[in-house]
Formats: C-alpha cells, sequence, structure tokens
C-alpha cells in the first residue's frame, strides 16, 4: 500500500508511488508494462516533445499502426512517461517558477486499452487505486463527466456517470461539465471523445468543495484525466462514432504524489526537495520557502523553482538526443537552459557552473525509473556548461552592443528594433533583459514593431519543412476508411515481393515482374470503385513490388498498366504505407475500376540507387562507430536516389583525419565485395543480437535482419559477436546483394547540427567518383596559387588579382561536392593563403606610400598645410600616403587627392594634433568632397572620401581656404 499520512507520519516516497501505480495495473488488471518513450518525438513533425502519455499510441487510435508491428499487438498497456511542454500548443515555459504547480518536465502515469475495455472497467480500476491502494479519502475524490452539447448533437455521457455512482461515489460528488471541460480532442480532427476527471480537495475536513471543481481553485484540483475515445472529428467539423473505442487516461505524478505526502505544492515532495537543497548548497542566496507573488521578495523563491524545474527537463532531453541549438525543439532547450543560467546568476548570486553541479541530484531522484539519465549523467554535465560558458559570453557582447547603439543614437528615440531583433535572435538575448537595460536607460522599444518581425519569422518557418504536414488526401487513409478495408475483409498489401530481385551473370540487377489487382481506390478521403481519367487518386492493390516510404528511404517510383492494354500507362508518383495498406499515387490516364488486373514496372534506375546508397548508409554507420567509438549512435538518416544524409552523436567536430579513416573502412568492406544477407526473424530473437544497432525503434514482427558478411544463423547463436564486428541491423529498406556494387562513397559534406550531433551527406558510384575528380582538380589550383603567391610579386595590382582569385577559389571549395577531409584540407591552406597576400599588399602599399611621402616631404619641407594630389591605386594607399606624411611631419596637416581612370577622385587627410580640437579632419574632407559632389567621413584626425573629377580644382581652392580659417 502507499498512502497518504496524515498527523507527520512518514510519507510514501516518490519512487514507490511511481512503482505502485505500475504494479497495480500489470499484477491486478493483466496491462503490458511498457518502458517511456523518448521525449524526442518519433515520426511526427508537427510535435516539439513528447507532451503526453499517448503520443507513442497515435498510430492505434488513428489505425494507421502496422499490422504485423509490435504495436498493433498491444491491447492493455501502462507507463510512466517522460513529458516536455515548452512551445508549440502547449507551452508552459514562461508560466514555471512563478506558482507552484506549472513545469516544463513532468511525468504522466497513464494505463491504455485498446479496444478492449471502456468505461465501466477505467473508471472501476481507477477508483480501486485511488481508495483502496493509495487509501485516498473517498470524501476528498469528485469526479466530472461530459453534460453534453446539443450544438453538436451530444447527449450527457449518463453512461459514465452511472458507472461512478454505482461504484458508491455520492451524487453529490459526481459533476457535469460542458465540451471545453470534458470533451477531448487530439487535434483540429481526429480521434476524441468524452472524458471523465478526478479531482481532490487538498483541505477536507467533512466540507462539500463541488462548487470548486474546475474553478481554477488550489484547494481542488484534477488528479487523474480518463478519456474514452469513441468519436473522430472530421475536416467539416462533424464527429463520427470511431470502429474501435480506446480508453487513454493520464495522471500527473507530480501531483499525485503532492497528494499523497500531504503537501500543498509539488515542489515540498521528494521529487524537487533534494534538488532544492542542492541549490541552496551551491548559492549565497536564504534557503528556498515556497513563497510566491509579493511574498517572494527579489524573485527569490521564484528562482529555485525555475531552476529545480529546468535542470530536470535540461537532464531528460540531452540524454533523449535533444541539445540545445537553433531551431525547433532544440531552440526551446536553448531558451530553458539560458532563463535557468539568469535565475542561477542574477537572483541566486550563484557562481557559473552550478546548474551542471545539479545533474547528480537529478539522476538521483529520477536514475531508478529513467536509468539512461544514469548511463549519460558526464554528458550532460559537459552540454549544459558549454552552453552556459557561451551564453554568459553572449550576454556580454549583447550587453556592448546596446551601450554602442544607444551612444549612436539620436535624442528622444526609440531604440533599433532591427538591433533588438537581432540580439534575440542571433545571440539568444532575453527579451525581458533588453526591455530591463532600455528602462535603465529611460529609451522604449517599440514592441509592436518587434512583435510584427517575430510574426514575419514564424509565417518564415512554418513555411519550411512542417509546412503541409496535414497530408496528401489521396495516400493517407483516414480512420474510417481504414475500419471500412477492415470490416468489408480487404487483405493488407502483400508488399514482399519488392524484395525479389537478383543479380544476373553479368553483374546486374534483375527486377521480377509483378502483376496485381485493384482492391479499392481512395480519393479526397473516401473509398471509390471506380476514378476517371485525369483524376488524381491512391490505388491500393493486391500486391506490390513497390516500394513505400518507410525506414528513412524514398518511395519508388514507376508505373502501372492494366492487362492488355500496353499503351496506356498510369504514372506512380510516390509510394506510401497505410495501416498495412501500400497506396500507390496515381494519376489516371483513363478510367480505373476496382478489379482491374494490372502490372507494375518500378524505375529500376531509381530502385537500384536507393538500395546502393541504404546498403551505404549501413556501411557508414559501421565505419563511423568503428572510427569514433561505440558510443557513436544513430539520431536520423534518409537514403534518396541521389544522395544519403546520417546524423549522429559526437562529442566534438570530427576531424580530417576521422573523415579519412571513416571513408577508408567504407572502402575496405566495398572492396571485400561481402554479400549482403537479408532474412525476416521474430522480433524477440532478433533483439537479442549483442551490439544490435536501433532496436529501440518500432519495427513489424516478424523483422528483417540486414547483416553485411555473416549469414542471420551465425547473428542470431546465442554466443555470437559477429554483429559486434560487422554492420548488423534491424531495417525494411531494400539492400544491394553485394557490398561491391556501392563502387566508392565519398562524405561530401559534415557539419554540427547542434552541439552533440553531427550530419553527414554522402554520394556512392559515378557521383563519389566525379567529387574525388572535382576534388584534385580544385587541389591542383590551390597549388598553383601557392606557387605563384611564393614568387616574388612587386606590382600591387598582380597581388591584388592573386588575392581575388583566392577568394574565388574558396567560395568554390565551399560550394563544390567534393570529399569533405580534402574541402578542410584546402580551406584551410586557401585562408592561410588569403593572409599572406593581404599581407604582402600592405607592404607593397606601405613602400609605395613611403616613396610618394618622400616626394611630397622634399616638395613642402614641413609646411604647416599641404595640399596636393598624387597618382594612386586605391584609397588604402592615399591614407598610408598621408600617414607617412604626418609621421614625419607631426606639425603639418595634410590632404591629398588622387583622380583615377574612372573620373573619379580620392580624398585622404589627416589634421596635426597641434591643430585638435579647432581644426578637425571630417569637417575638411566633408567640405572638399561635397564641393566635387561626394561623401566623406571620419574623426576628428583622419577622414577620407571622394567625389567626381570636374570639382577637383575647386576642390584644391576650397582644402586650402578651409584650412587657413581654421588655422
Amino acid at each position: 500500500r502507499c498512502s497518504p499520512r496524515r498527523g507527520g507520519a512518514a510519507c510514501p516516497p516518490a519512487g514507490q508511488v511511481r512503482a505502485a501505480f505500475l504494479r497495480f495495473f500489470e499484477e491486478r488488471h493483466g496491462h503490458r508494462r511498457l518502458p517511456s518513450a523518448p521525449v524526442r518525438p518519433r515520426g511526427d513533425p508537427r510535435l516539439l516533445f513528447v507532451n503526453a502519455g499517448m503520443n507513442q499510441f497515435k498510430p492505434i487510435f488513428l489505425g494507421t499502426v502496422h499490422p504485423r508491428s509490435e504495436l498493433a499487438q498491444h491491447r492493455r498497456v501502462v507507463n510512466s512517461q517522460k513529458c516536455v511542454r515548452a512551445g508549440g500548443k502547449h507551452n508552459d515555459l514562461e508560466d514555471v517558477g512563478r506558482d507552484t504547480y506549472h513545469h516544463t518536465f513532468f511525468e504522466m502515469l497513464g494505463n491504455w486499452s485498446f479496444g478492449d475495455y471502456f468505461k465501466e472497467e477505467a473508471c472501476s480500476m481507477a477508483w480501486e487505486l485511488l481508495t483502496e491502494v493509495y487509501e485516498i479519502p473517498r470524501d476528498r475524490l469528485y469526479v466530472t463527466y461530459f453534460g453534453g452539447d446539443p450544438s453538436l448533437g451530444l447527449s450527457a455521457d449518463e453512461e459514465c456517470r452511472d458507472v461512478w455512482l454505482h461504484l458508491g461515489v455520492p451524487a453529490s460528488h459526481v459533476l457535469p461539465f460542458p465540451l471545453k471541460d470534458n470533451f477531448w480532442e487530439m487535434g483540429d480532427t481526429g480521434p476524441c471523445g468524452p472524458c471523465t476527471e478526478i479531482h481532490y480537495d487538498h483541505v477536507g475536513g467533512g466540507r462539500n468543495a463541488a462548487a470548486l471543481v474546475n474553478q481554477g481553485s488550489p484547494d481542488v484540483v484534477e488528479i487523474w484525466n480518463l478519456v474514452f475515445m469513441q468519436y473522430s472529428r472530421e475536416a467539416e467539423g462533424n464527429l463520427l462514432p470511431l470502429p474501435q473505442h480506446h480508453v487513454d487516461t493520464g495522471m500527473g505524478l507530480e501531483r499525485l504524489v503532492t497528494v499523497l505526502q500531504n503537501k500543498r505544492s509539488n515542489y515540498d515532495t521528494d521529487l524537487f526537495t533534494p534538488i532544492l537543497d542542492a541549490i541552496h548548497k551551491g548559492c549565497r542566496a536564504p534557503r528556498y520557502q515556497g513563497l510566491v507573488g509579493d511574498a517572494d521578495l527579489g524573485r527569490v523563491n521564484m528562482a529555485y523553482r525555475v531552476v529545480a524545474d529546468h535542470v530536470r527537463t535540461l537532464c531528460v532531453c540531452i540524454t533523449d538526443g535533444i541539445y540545445p541549438g537553433f531551431s525547433g525543439a532544440e531552440l526551446v532547450l536553448r531558451r530553458i537552459l539560458r532563463r535557468a543560467v539568469r535565475f542561477c546568476s542574477e537572483v541566486l548570486q550563484a557562481p557559473p557552473g552550478l546548474l551542471a553541479s545539479l545533474v547528480p541530484t537529478v539522476v538521483e531522484v529520477l536514475g531508478d525509473a529513467y536509468p539512461e539519465l544514469t548511463r549519460n549523467a558526464n554528458q550532460i554535465k559537459d552540454i549544459i556548461n558549454e552552453n552556459e560558458v557561451a551564453f554568459l559570453s553572449a550576454l556580454e557582447r549583447g550587453r556592448h552592443i546596446i551601450e554602442r547603439t544607444v551612444q549612436q543614437m539620436e535624442p528622444s528615440t526609440n531604440f533599433p528594433v532591427e538591433v533588438a531583433w537581432s540580439l534575440y535572435g542571433s545571440l539568444g538575448f532575453p527579451l525581458d533583459l533588453i526591455d530591463l537595460m532600455l528602462e535603465e536607460k529611460g529609451i522604449s522599444l517599440d514592441s509592436a514593431a518587434f512583435n510584427e518581425l517575430a510574426l514575419e519569422d514564424a509565417k518564415r518557418k512554418a513555411g519550411g519543412p512542417q509546412a503541409g504536414q496535414a497530408g496528401n488526401t489521396n495516400t493517407h487513409l483516414d480512420v474510417h476508411s481504414l475500419a471500412q478495408l477492415r470490416s468489408s475483409n480487404v487483405p493488407a498489401t502483400d508488399d514482399s515481393p519488392k524484395y525479389a530481385y537478383t543479380l544476373g551473370q553479368h553483374g546486374q540487377y534483375e527486377f521480377s515482374p509483378c502483376q496485381a489487382t485493384v482492391l479499392m481506390l481512395y480519393r479526397d478521403q473516401s473509398l471509390q470503385k471506380e476514378v476517371g481519367a485525369g483524376q488524381r487518386c491512391g490505388v491500393i492493390l493486391d500486391r506490390t513490388n513497390f516500394y513505400a516510404e518507410q525506414g528513412g528511404q524514398d518511395s519508388d517510383q514507376g508505373y502501372m498498366i492494366r492487362l492488355g492494354q500496353q499503351d496506356v500507362l498510369f504514372p506512380v508518383e510516390s509510394v506510401h504505407l497505410c495501416g498495412g495498406y501500400v497506396i500507390h499515387e496515381v494519376t489516371a490516364a483513363e478510367t480505373l475500376h476496382a478489379g482491374d488486373q494490372v502490372q507494375l514496372f518500378v524505375d529500376e534506375a531509381q530502385r537500384l540507387a536507393c538500395m546502393t546508397n541504404h546498403t551505404a548508409t549501413h556501411l557508414l554507420n559501421f565505419a563511423l562507430r568503428h572510427v569514433l567509438g561505440d558510443n557513436t549512435e544513430q539520431r536520423g538518416s534518409h537514403v534518396t536516389a541521389e544522395r544519403l544524409r546520417f546524423d549522429f552523436d559526437t562529442k566534438g567536430h570530427v576531424t580530417v583525419e576521422q573523415l579519412q579513416q571513416v571513408e577508408q573502412v567504407v572502402q575496405d568492406l566495398i572492396k571485400k565485395n561481402e554479400v549482403v544477407h537479408m532474412a525476416e526473424v521474430p522480433l524477440t530473437l532478433a533483439r537479442k543480437v549483442q551490439g544490435l544497432r536501433a532496436a529501440d525503434e518500432g519495427y513489424p514482427d516478424p523483422v528483417r535482419i540486414v547483416s553485411l558478411g555473416v549469414p542471420v544463423e551465425s547473428v542470431l547463436t546465442c554466443d555470437s559477436e559477429a554483429a559486434m564486428q560487422t554492420s548488423v541491423e534491424l531495417c525494411c529498406g531494400t539492400h544491394l546483394l553485394q557490398t561491391g556494387s556501392v563502387e566508392d562513397l565519398a562524405i561530401i559534406s559534415e557539419r554540427q547540427l547542434v552541439k552533440g550531433i553531427s550530419r553527414v551527406i554522402a554520394v556512392t558510384g559515378g557521383q563519389a567518383k566525379q567529387a574525388r575528380e572535382v576534388g584534385q582538380c580544385l587541389a591542383m589550383e590551390v597549388d598553383s596559387v601557392s606557387l605563384r603567391m611564393k614568387q616574388r610579386i612587386t606590382s600591387i595590382p598582380e597581388m591584388q588579382n592573386l588575392s581575388k582569385e583566392v577568394g574565388q577559389l574558396t567560395k568554390v571549395v565551399a560550394s563544390t561536392a567534393m570529399p569533405q577531409w580534402q574541402r578542410k584540407e584546402l580551406q584551410t591552406i586557401l585562408k592561410a593563403l588569403q593572409r599572406t597576400a593581404n599581407t604582402a599588399i600592405k607592404k607593397l602599399e606601405l613602400q609605395q606610400a613611403e616613396k610618394k611621402a618622400q616626394i611630397l616631404l622634399a616638395k613642402y619641407c614641413n609646411q604647416p598645410v599641404i595640399i596636393d594630389t598624387v597618382p594612386a591605386d586605391s584609397l588604402s594607399i592615399l591614407m598610408k600616403v598621408v600617414n607617412q606624411l604626418c609621421d614625419k611631419s607631426p606639425g603639418s596637416s595634410v590632404l591629398l587627392l588622387s583622380p583615377q581612370a574612372s573620373g573619379e577622385v580620392l580624398c585622404a587627410c589627416q589634421v596635426s594634433k597641434n591643430c585638435l580640437p579647432t581644426f578637425s579632419a571630417a569637417d575638411w574632407a566633408v567640405a572638399v568632397c561635397t564641393q566635387m559632389e561626394g561623401k566623406a567621413g571620419g574623426s576628428p584626425v583622419v577622414a577620407k572620401g571622394s567625389g567626381n573629377a570636374k570639382g577637383m580644382q575647386g576642390a584644391l581652392t576650397t582644402a586650402l581656404e578651409f584650412a587657413q580659417s581654421k588655422l
């Protein structure tokens, strides 16, 4: 038992509360216990973070789960899910710290039924757990149910109400509420249904607190929500009954522990108190007292809550592969880290490093439930420390920028909104800090203009990868269509023919033909038996040799023809898998009917290119682990016919030598021409393979194993270490039959996406060969420039041309597809050559300036004002002549003009320090250049400008008159 203790007795620790929940559903009610999914969402680009326990089960609710997958076998499930709500629709970030119950990271205890039990069993189990296992007094619990909505034609959920009454809950504690409180929806469309919530009265004492339920009272709080998914909201807004009913429940562990430990604040439970104690030891602030609002002087208690909450979020996110960065979830995490750092330094007066020092305490609190935290503790500390140092440096830079901008501003004007946006977007400078610093200086920021820039930025980003994520209505089957197909006994598509290919005698791949029957057509979210000519639709066949987009590999393309009608092609533009059905996106050339017999033709060149790149991806994965270490984990990949992309964990930048080593390992495997072994095996057996890559993804059962050089049977033997010595992966993709067909692999790009995650892009075969040839050509060009740079060049134009050539080569090397190791080498050489060229030009200009200065010095012999025209190739040389002359004749003020072949006149001047402040170089240059219809600028000592040759004579007169008037 795990009950709340009154009267000061020992409280159940949070770990015991969590364990009791999981054990109750697993042992008493036959639920399968699942581990928490990572907080990085898998396969849902609309989500920044996993923000609810149900996220990983969406394919079941939507009906799109593959019937052979492990997920599809679940009927009753229980788990404790790590959740993050920050950014996006569910954003608690700015509320965290202000009160005692908002969090960015929390744990969601949940139990699910997928077409198994429904309202009666769900309510009964919940009541049994709360009142018998946790021993929460029944008179403190209130339940709500959906009171109906006439506008939607929905009556009150009396079935749910009656279940609660039957369980013995008093009628005064069973309360109806409208749509906004007791009807749960996944999104604007999709599965939804009424819910029932269980609320707890912290005060108790026999009172009736029904009037406080759902009123925002801190005394009466919701602790558990039971959702009954029985409808689907359509795009038009109407509700249709779901073909299968599901139960989705969620109870926040933090709130439950608060109840069971007889506390009024989540931060007073043992999920937080060890962290708060550790914060106190590491800072100069008084101990945490739980104060909020005006009572919290100096926001010290708020700072404690912010830091305690945020460090938990940072630990969990970094462990699950989300690192502070510049877009999406990474950007949100960066803001969370920076918010925590600011409260540490500005409010708690803590030295740098406090945040990272809290990691061991977080691991101590959460490590038993989530052992991955323990394994990654050192990496978490390193990433937090590195980001803290970078932020403190950015704060310092930002302060300097604000100071400089304010000095240059006209009086009584708003702070430039573009500068504020640059500080916020580029340096991550918090907006409230910008406001605060400007307020101290009596300056304001135009908030409306700033918000407009933020809106424009949001719109631009919305047009990026997440645009159009609603999906194509002809290739993504909706939940009702899927149910209709199954109820009509339409079999799932047999797509095993996609693996039916062999190697011919001469090394060419031969793809077996495939004949199929059209089972159903899908258009505008409805199943149809016939589609007219010119219409775009999804075609569902009984079997197919087309590969549907999955596992990071692009779908096949090609065409189909009707049997007996060879001259009419139906082009297949894309192929998708949905709930076991393969949907071919086709524009009908003629009317297409269910029952038509068709022959399928895959674009063999495109398929073979994808096969090559997918096998190369496995080689690359193995090579990276071999060179960088076994801790190198895959974070994502994408295979197309043109290239392959691979994301992986890394502690730092990959060096030139490491890139060369990785390529060499791949080359060796290609030369060995290893056989690519593939076989389907039971998932439970596959998971036992030592050293297996990516075994935590969602796979069908049985699952396909791809092993390079070692037969799958050998890999599966219990004591085999074959998977440690070669590439062995679970993979549904199409692969080459021998590695030699890859021919070559060149990594043409490597960069860090965020701290700790690198992305490489590689090409294979002829493209790799071409990249190497281009690299060799560019290396020869760089060598040529290097040789010329070593020759004794005395002409400034010649050296400037060489410098320009280095600049152009630098651009070409940066943008051309070539081996990345070679690109890095050439960039290092070009950088040094550019420095050499710049130094040589300056040296030659100085020599030329000295000669011209000597001539002028002899001509004017220390006169107080020297005004003349001299030939000079650039303003830089002219300025150097002026500087040299003034150095040799300190009492002289000098202004020189230099007419150019283009008709422009260059102007440079310097005023003797003896003449300041009466005589200003900037004013002198402006007066002279204005006479030539030009512009000038500078300081009181030196200035420069330019104008038109037509006004040069008048400018010389103006120069003399201006100088005489000031001396």
